[in-house]
């Protein structure tokens, strides 16, 4: 089999936990040992929003499934299932029970960029979108995450593919911030023309 159309389930290559049983709403303690990763703190662009994660203490005998560097955080809920890499979490962390932790099997197999980037591709959305079920909130369950089909090109391939999917995002924030600073210059125009004022248009 040619190793590019090789495809495994999710279940063989990472190990899939649920977030942290927290008992209601997680308790802020400002100077708590351990940060919780929320479905807020998910950046949208890709990673974790460790700033605006809540500190707080643990209590219970049964050791926390901690966060490393390179696990994953799939958003299991809403109108779009996406997966995140932890990159160095800054103290002891957890995530919460709206999310699953995904702590990859081997490496030399699998990158978490390129998981992550191929959770969030068509095939892989389809699937997800066929295994979601729920009635007022669709949302995805461990076992169908197991069960999806990972595509599992060879590392280089999945190199290139990353390398890619990160200029890409590069660009994208380049031409982002260009809309947003022509926006801003035509509604400065907009003003001056309403006051009776000079505009600049250089």
């Amino acid at each position: 089999m040619d190793d590019a159309a090789l495809k495994m389930k999710l279940g063989d290559l990472a190990h899939i936990r649920a977030g942290h049983p927290f008992r209601g709403a997680v308790e802020a303690v400002p100077e708590g040992a351990v940060a919780v990763v929320q479905m807020k703190d998910i950046l949208p662009g890709g990673g974790v929003d460790w700033s605006s994660a809540v500190r707080t203490e643990l209590v219970g005998r049964k050791e926390p499934d901690w966060l490393s560097d390179g696990d994953l955080l799939f958003v299991s809920r809403g109108s779009r299932y996406f997966a995140v890499c932890v990159d160095s979490p800054p103290a002891p962390a957890v995530c919460g029970p709206h999310l699953f932790h995904l702590t990859l099997k081997a490496r030399e197999l699998l990158m978490p960029e390129f998981l992550a980037w191929v959770v969030g591709q068509g095939p892989v959305q389809r699937q997800l979108l066929q295994a979601a079920s729920g009635s007022l909130q669709l949302s995805v369950t461990r076992q169908a995450l197991e069960a999806l089909e990972i595509p599992l090109p060879p590392l280089a391939t999945q190199r290139v593919v990353t390398d890619l999917a990160a200029a890409a995002a590069r660009e994208r924030a380049v031409l982002t911030a260009l809309i947003q600073n022509r926006e801003l210059q035509l509604e400065a125009l907009a003003s001056a023309l309403a006051a009776g004022q000079p505009m600049n248009l250089t």
